[in-house]
């Protein structure tokens, strides 16, 4: 039963709601992105840049090579794009190649 006695709630529903009023939403959702980084970019650029972490909206990612930090820079809209589809909600703002 529901805390405020309305029914059985899912499981789900209920960790979803103990997260968003414990505030941890956006920390949890900047989590998924770096631990789904290699499914959003697909293997091949996985391969070659990892991200690091998010600050303010803006994830910074390790790239191993320059002529690749020009790709992805030349594909950044496209990728945070994915991401944020991915996550639901705009998580990342902006991308810093490095």
């Amino acid at each position: 039963m529901s805390p405020r006695g309305r029914g059985p709630v899912a499981v789900g529903d209920a960790l979803r709601e103990m997260i968003r009023r414990l505030g941890l939403s956006k920390p949890m959702a900047e989590y998924d992105v770096l631990t789904s980084w290699d499914e959003c970019v697909g293997e091949q650029v996985a391969k070659v840049c990892k991200p690091e972490r998010i600050v303010n909206g803006v994830l910074f990612v390790h790239v191993s090579t320059a002529p690749w930090r020009a790709e992805l820079a030349l594909r950044r809209r496209d990728i945070i794009n994915k991401i944020n589809t991915r996550a639901g909600t705009a998580v990342v703002r902006d991308i810093q190649f490095r």
